[in-house]
């Protein structure tokens, strides 16, 4: 998938552009849907199937205070909507002068003169430009006068209720990852670098990767049995999410994120790896020496295992 930043709108434009917009954090089963029907549009246009996406997420810079945490960071979510198909995404820096657009801006300057825009396809609840004025109504008009069409997508409900990112983000955050994951359509999962830790996993006989997450909405504390994707193989493990009460130090408040991959013993300090959560496994709790800590280990191991 071809990524297009702000200073790359110069020259030759993308053929037959069929365009959505959106954050999209997460591609979720409602994301999925609209992004294969531009996809398919595109397919049959022999055009190019494009998202236009915006980083840092609009209310970084509009409410910063009130900015919620991200499920995927632009990475990964880049590497969603290629997945879902798509040829190429146009990634906006979204700062104060992007968001004094009004609607009309937007479609003159980004989708009429910068891309050539000739379909739109929006979710039903669609809005944009400055204090979100501009609606499906509007892109209609606009398309009628600059020549695109505008496609718009029901919203996809599961159980009654609309999919989107806030509901599934609530459900992450509150350890309910089964129905996270229904939402998501795919198993809740974090991308994110190793970094070196205090490297006391390996004095106990189980190494771990300690993973620096790129987002910020990450499940509660306890222990999982989770898969790891590391250079594009799939490996088995368990993973802790907390900090680490047995050998807790006072001033040591961040929780940290460690893998224990079953089996591996390859350097991937620097690397990014991508964990998938499968079930939680017990909380985390203080043992009252390294042996009672080594021995629940061993159980957690052989018990996701099974599971996994």
């Amino acid at each position: 998938m071809r990524i297009i930043t702000n200073s790359g709108l110069t020259g030759k434009r993308p053929a037959n552009p069929v365009v959505t917009i959106g954050i999209f954090d997460g591609i979720h089963e409602g994301h999925k849907k609209l992004l294969s029907k531009v996809a398919q549009k595109a397919r049959r246009a022999k055009g190019t199937g494009l998202v236009i996406t915006f980083d840092p997420h609009p209310n970084r810079i509009l409410d910063m205070i009130g900015a919620p945490p991200l499920l995927v960071s632009l990475k990964h979510r880049l590497k969603l909507i290629e997945a879902q198909g798509i040829d190429a995404a146009l990634v906006l820096n979204f700062n104060k002068t992007l968001a004094r657009y009004t609607a009309l801006e937007f479609v003159k300057k980004i989708l009429v003169k910068k891309i050539g825009a000739r379909a739109v396809v929006i979710g039903s609840d669609f809005r944009f430009g400055k204090n979100k004025k501009g609606d499906i109504g509007l892109l209609k008009a606009m398309g009628r006068q600059y020549g695109f069409t505008v496609q718009s997508v029901p919203l996809l409900k599961i159980g009654g209720i609309p999919v989107s990112s806030t509901r599934i983000r609530a459900l992450v955050l509150s350890g309910r990852l089964k129905e996270a994951s229904i939402l998501l359509g795919r198993p809740v999962s974090v991308l994110g670098t190793v970094i070196n830790g205090s490297r006391r996993g390996r004095i106990l006989g189980y190494p771990t990767a300690n993973i620096n997450p790129h987002h910020e909405a990450i499940p509660p504390s306890g222990v999982y049995a989770v898969y790891a994707l590391v250079n594009g193989k799939k490996h088995k493990g368990i993973l802790n999410i907390g900090v680490r009460p047995t050998f807790h130090n006072k001033g040591e408040s961040e929780p940290t994120i460690e893998a224990h991959l079953f089996g591996f013993n390859k350097d991937i300090y620097g690397k990014d790896i991508e964990i998938i959560f499968i079930r939680r496994l017990r909380a985390e709790k203080r043992f009252p020496n390294r042996e009672a800590l080594i021995k629940q280990i061993r159980i957690d191991e052989q018990t996701a295992n099974v599971i996994l």
